[in-house]
């Protein structure tokens, strides 16, 4: 009999009040690798511990991420092959590895030198805008605008149209047990519209010779030029969520972690070199991609368990970012930790967040913006946390700058 979880953390409940520390701090000590018989979202195995997280995702040849096994969440939407969602985050081996190797020239050392200016003068210039003394919503005002305009940057996108790629992001992101027709065909319409306007834009990109653009890369490669409407639909959507959700919320987690830890301020404008530091430091210590799921494609032992093929293996990042035994004091936000770098929320291995130094740079902007202000961002009220158990963050955010 394996070990069952104590609690289902796949309740979305667990995060938007706030209260999951205990029950994966319980599981790490306990049972790292625990089974759920019955959740919404059907039986799973849940992995918390640091090490295991980084040897699941270390073996992608035993645990699967591909669309056709069940993707990359704990939702189950796999029920025909119109529901296939076939973007190249969701793919194993080789085509993974094409469709990766297209977006991946966007987001190199020289390419991040290239934006440096452009995103530091953007969050320079939406900090001159704030109002100060009084309250506003911290995640509309900054994380959304912030985030939504890099993207429309990548993309050539519209920015009057901006509010669009913020829907569509939001519908793209949520994970939720139900799974009922009407559910999908509400996704559906979002994704229709979403494929809609970007299918105008590559059409645009491909009529033009290739450029550094993302859309254009994407266009005229040979691994991603000539898509089905789903993986395209997919695809797209997976690049607006991972250049959105997971900054956006990291850039709204470092506003509560410096209410709740005043001196990280302190020690930032004392000593400046800990800014870029501080950014690694809020992507583990607000985990703003809350699991990844893989699929077992034989028998395997993990973790003392045995799991079968089939299975459901839920990597809880937001755990593995707490693990004692790598961070001492996991659940202070310390801008002088030694190790921060070894946060596992932008995934390890093959499927490690492309886009993460991209994100590291505009987290790391905005910071340096409140530091060298010496702002003070007082939280004026509770936040409201998402409700979502695949993305860890804020819906609104009231605070005042004094």
């Amino acid at each position: 009999m394996p070990p069952l979880a104590p609690v289902d953390v796949s309740d979305a409940a667990l995060y938007t009040e706030d209260r999951w520390r205990a029950p994966f701090a319980a599981m790490r000590r306990d049972m790292p690798v625990a089974y759920h018989p019955e959740s919404p979202y059907g039986p799973y195995w849940s992995v918390t511990s640091h090490d295991l997280i980084q040897h699941v995702e270390g073996q992608p040849a035993i645990y699967s991420s591909s669309f056709d096994k069940g993707g990359i969440t704990i939702g189950d939407n796999i029920e025909s092959s119109d529901r296939e969602f076939p973007n190249f985050i969701a793919m194993d081996g080789e085509k993974h590895r094409e469709q990766r190797r297209v977006v991946a020239p966007s987001f190199t050392p020289s390419e991040i030198v290239r934006l440096e200016e452009l995103v530091r003068r953007r969050t320079r210039e939406l900090m001159d805008s704030l109002p100060r003394g009084e309250t506003f919503d911290w995640v509309e005002t900054v994380s959304i605008p912030l985030t939504i305009g890099m993207l429309c940057i990548l993309f050539d996108f519209p920015w009057e149209e901006r509010h669009d790629l913020k829907r569509w992001s939001d519908w793209a992101s949520q994970v939720s047990p139900d799974n009922s027709e009407e559910r999908y065909m509400q996704f559906m319409e979002q994704m229709g519209q979403m494929l809609t306007r970007f299918d105008q834009l590559l059409e645009e990109k491909r009529a033009l010779p290739p450029t550094d653009n993302l859309l254009s890369r994407v266009i005229h490669s040979k691994a991603m030029g000539d898509m089905p409407p789903m993986e395209r639909i997919a695809n797209i959507a997976l690049l607006i969520v991972g250049g959105n959700d997971t900054t956006r919320n990291s850039m709204s987690g470092f506003i509560e972690a410096i209410n709740l830890f005043p001196d990280a301020l302190a020690k930032m404008r004392a000593d400046r070199s800990l800014i870029t530091n501080a950014a690694q430091e809020i992507v583990r210590w607000q985990s703003p991609v809350t699991h990844m799921r893989r699929t077992a494609l034989q028998d395997v032992e993990l973790g003392g368990q045995m799991i079968k093929a089939g299975s459901k293996v839920v990597l809880w990042y937001i755990s593995g970012n707490r693990d004692e035994s790598v961070f001492s004091d996991p659940d202070t936000y310390d801008v002088t930790r030694p190790n921060s770098r070894r946060h596992v929320g932008f995934g390890f291995g093959v499927h490690r967040c492309v886009g993460a130094r991209l994100a590291e740079l505009q987290l790391d902007a905005v910071i340096r913006e409140i530091v060298e202000r010496g702002w003070t961002v007082q939280m004026d009220g509770a936040p409201d946390r998402m409700e979502n158990c695949f993305l860890h963050g804020f819906n609104h955010l009231p605070v005042r700058i004094v």
